[in-house]
């Protein structure tokens, strides 16, 4: 029988040289292992003879202790008559309660801005600032949305609309529209059970959801989550360490996921300001060393070491030696890098800024859409690669603007987590189901009756080009969380 220890006895090692936290009810000394943790030392420091399960939980899935943590730091069990619920934890807990008991009911939800509007009073001041955060003066995430709104539709008539086709393929993978869940990180921070509320709302609607590296889950629970003959690929980021990177991906093919989207746009993670501000100020006034202060951190920041900033061209020979699954580049940003993708046999790109969280003023990946399409034509290419896009699409007419002009499939990353975060499982399938709804309904009145027949011809792109010239975009504003200065005495 494990021992037992008290939550008194835990509380006396609360220092950078005696450091414990209870996690998941095991109580472990942290101290050796405060100048390795990838996250830094005041994340840790932050719980010091406390119940760290909380802060835990929406970084890791809990298989990371076995992973890293040797067993002799595991000092026994906490004693559960001890153990009494702070202040702090209640208060969250009634205010989340509160606002989940006032939030609109989910048929109310009527567009993927209504689920953002929702989750920004439900999600915790730290997961907001995480999730809603560009790099920046976050002009490109705003962008992103922006420039589908610079893309006009030219709807043909008299057309039998009677039946719409809106499936297509991915990598040869049916898809019962061209859209997939794209990898984002840390998803507990939006709800308990993390990535696989997405995967089983993916399932319900057989669209392909792509699991990211830095997930709040396991890659065995989101594999175990998946519905029979339910489609998953694998995105990653290269670690530094070739041999974590080989196991990885090695991991992912084994565990049935069809193909790899290789991380390219991200060799560091950039400054999302808003995340970074919370962070510093949250931290303890006891803790704010000089020496230790780290002002670059947030919870992106956090991730940074996970992540090998030396990864090139050359390298991608060494990824067709060690998996068998097709290979995609995630992240490219222009004309050049599409072609040299295609050229280097890569079986897809994603065009992608990284949602406007890495370099600000980056170009939004549908206008540099006809660029790549056009220059893979050019150069024979372009059917012997699929192109996906990904960021500020929000709408069926975005997803139908992407495909009429070149795209095969979008991907769609932070609405899924507001709608998660609103609502779990069934909000997510709400999301996607608007999604096809409005796709659908683009097409009947487009003149189209399949996603083979879109084109762009269907599409007047005259002022995509022209930054200056957007509509007013009421309901991104209505939702819009704007950057604010540091509050202080002047």
């Amino acid at each position: 029988m494990a021992k037992l220890v008290s939550a008194e006895e835990v509380a006396k090692h609360n220092s950078r040289n005696d450091c414990w936290v209870i996690i998941h009810e095991n109580v472990y000394d942290l101290t050796n292992f405060l100048p390795k943790h990838p996250g830094g030392i005041n994340v840790i420091l932050k719980q010091a003879g406390k119940d760290a399960t909380a802060a835990f939980d929406p970084v890791h899935p809990i298989s990371i202790i076995q992973q890293y943590l040797p067993p002799e730091m595991c000092l026994g069990r906490i004693d559960p008559a001890t153990v009494t619920k702070t202040a702090e934890a209640d208060s969250e807990q009634n205010r989340r309660r509160q606002v989940m008991e006032k939030r609109p009911n989910l048929d109310e939800m009527l567009n993927l801005f209504d689920f953002e509007a929702v989750a920004s009073q439900i999600l915790t001041k730290e997961a907001w600032a995480y999730y809603s955060s560009g790099a920046d003066d976050e002009v490109t995430m705003r962008e992103n949305h922006e420039a589908f709104r610079r893309i006009w539709l030219k709807p043909r008539v008299l057309i039998d609309v009677s039946k719409i086709d809106i499936s297509t393929t991915i990598l040869g993978h049916y898809s019962s529209f061209p859209l997939y869940i794209t990898a984002t990180a840390l998803g507990k921070l939006g709800h308990p059970e993390g990535e696989v509320v997405l995967t089983r709302a993916a399932y319900t609607h057989k669209v392909i959801q792509m699991i990211p590296t830095l997930a709040s889950c396991s890659l065995d629970e989101m594999v175990n989550a998946r519905g029979e003959g339910q489609v998953q690929f694998y995105q990653l980021y290269a670690n530094p360490d070739r041999n974590i990177t080989e196991r990885v991906v090695r991991a992912a093919e084994a565990k049935g996921c069809k193909a790899l989207f290789i991380t390219v746009d991200a060799p560091h993670l950039g400054r999302r300001e808003k995340d970074m501000r919370l962070k510093y100020v949250e931290a303890p006034p006891d803790l704010q060393e000089e020496k230790d202060i780290r002002r670059d951190q947030g919870a992106a920041k956090a991730m940074n070491s996970f992540i090998d900033c030396r990864l090139k061209w050359a390298d991608l020979e060494w990824f067709r030696s060690i998996t068998s699954m097709p290979l995609v580049l995630k992240g490219i940003q222009t004309v050049e890098d599409a072609v040299m993708a295609a050229k280097l046999g890569m079986e897809g790109i994603v065009l992608s800024n990284h949602g406007g969280r890495q370099l600000d003023f980056a170009r939004s990946a549908i206008e540099i859409l006809p660029e790549v399409v056009q220059a893979l034509k050019i150069e024979g290419l372009y059917d012997k690669i699929e192109i996906y896009i990904d960021g500020g699409i929000r709408r069926g007419t975005d997803i139908f603007k992407a495909i009429a002009l070149g795209a095969k499939a979008v991907g769609i990353g932070r609405p899924m987590l507001y709608a998660m975060s609103a609502y779990g499982q069934p909000g997510v399938e709400r999301a996607l189901q608007l999604l096809k709804d409005e796709l659908e309904l683009t097409m009947a009145l487009a003149g189209v009756t399949s996603i083979r027949e879109c084109g762009p011809q269907y599409l007047d792109i005259r002022d995509l080009y022209n930054h200056g010239s957007v509509p007013t975009d009421y309901l991104t504003k209505s939702v819009y969380d704007k950057p604010k200065p540091m509050k202080g005495k002047l």
